[in-house]
């Protein structure tokens, strides 16, 4: 038995110990391809068949961060919290500025605003024309002598002028002759300040108010009106009227540089006689407009109207003469 035997574990301890552990080895990767054999069964089509194959590997756990869909949610994040949607006037602006214009649209823009401001100076001529072209025929007289009226006194004056010019240059006593027109200036300036009474042709306006509507503008309209049509001295009951005169309305009555007059309100103006009263009668000027506040208007021309109310001399406080 012995001998028996020894040939065998002669035998066995002369075999290399890998050999009967050979079948061992090779079944260690079939135990690795275990998992992956219910993989290869594809003839059953079954509904359980469409869903993705759950393995139970480990190393395919950490492949879902891996994949680029966690990617898709950062979007919407930049949106959401970070800025709101844009309205449709925010996007018009957008598309409107900054502008983008070609050389064209600019040579196009530019033509277009000479045509308009064509039309606009071409208008604006029509309209000036227009207000003379629609008034009425007495309209258009009475306005023609009030420049008639007016260019005569300005030739007029020029005519003095040249006039006192030439006694200052052929009278023998130029001093003698430079103070009596020094003389005659301040009595016409006199004369417009109020401070000299005055006399001369004119007409007296009689305004009658038992209504009590007529106001100190409209009064100031009459005085407007009469100044224009060349009035040189006016007087308003017992108050001189002179260059800073001022209306205003007080409690029954109307207050003239702050001197209270009441009804019936009188004008006493001196100048000329045919220029004054057709100025007052013209359709729509001062006599319809008061007459319209149930008012009565009397005007009456004079040979001499007398304007002796006076105004006190105001001596200036920083103006002094340059000569």
């Amino acid at each position: 038995m012995s001998t028996n035997d020894s040939p065998e574990e002669q035998g066995g301890a002369g075999r290399p110990p890998e050999l009967p552990k050979a079948p061992k080895a090779a079944e260690t990767p079939k135990a690795a391809e275990t998992p992956e054999t219910p993989e290869t069964p594809e003839p059953p089509k079954s509904p359980e068949s469409l869903r993705p194959p759950q393995s139970s590997e480990p190393p395919q756990s950490p492949q879902p961060p891996q994949s680029p869909e966690p990617q898709e949610p950062s979007e919407p994040s930049k949106e959401v919290p970070g800025q709101p949607e844009e309205t449709g006037r925010q996007r018009l602006a957008a598309g409107l500025w900054p502008p983008r214009v070609s050389r064209a649209q600019l040579i196009v823009a530019l033509l277009l605003f000479v045509l308009g401001l064509g039309l606009a100076i071409q208008v604006r001529s029509n309209s000036d024309s227009s207000a003379l072209r629609g008034a009425r025929q007495e309209d258009l007289v009475r306005i023609l002598d009030e420049l008639d009226g007016r260019t005569k006194r300005l030739e007029d004056e020029k005519q003095r002028l040249e006039d006192q010019r030439k006694e200052l240059e052929s009278s023998s006593n130029q001093a003698e002759e430079a103070r009596r027109q020094t003389v005659e200036k301040e009595r016409q300036l006199g004369i417009l300040a109020g401070t000299v009474a005055a006399q001369g042709p004119g007409i007296t306006l009689k305004i009658t108010d038992p209504t009590g509507q007529v106001q100190s503008d409209q009064l100031l309209d009459t005085l407007q009106e009469l100044r224009a049509a060349g009035a040189e001295a006016i007087q308003i009951n017992g108050v001189r009227i002179v260059a800073g005169s001022y209306f205003s309305d007080e409690n029954g009555g109307v207050a003239i540089d702050g001197k209270k007059i009441t009804q019936p309100y009188e004008f006493k103006v001196i100048g000329k006689p045919q220029d004054l009263e057709p100025a007052l009668n013209i359709p729509g000027g001062v006599v319809q407009t008061l007459e319209k506040e149930q008012a009565t208007v009397a005007v009456t021309r004079s040979a001499k109207i007398v304007v002796d109310a006076l105004r006190a001399a105001k001596q200036p406080d920083y103006a002094r003469s340059s000569s």
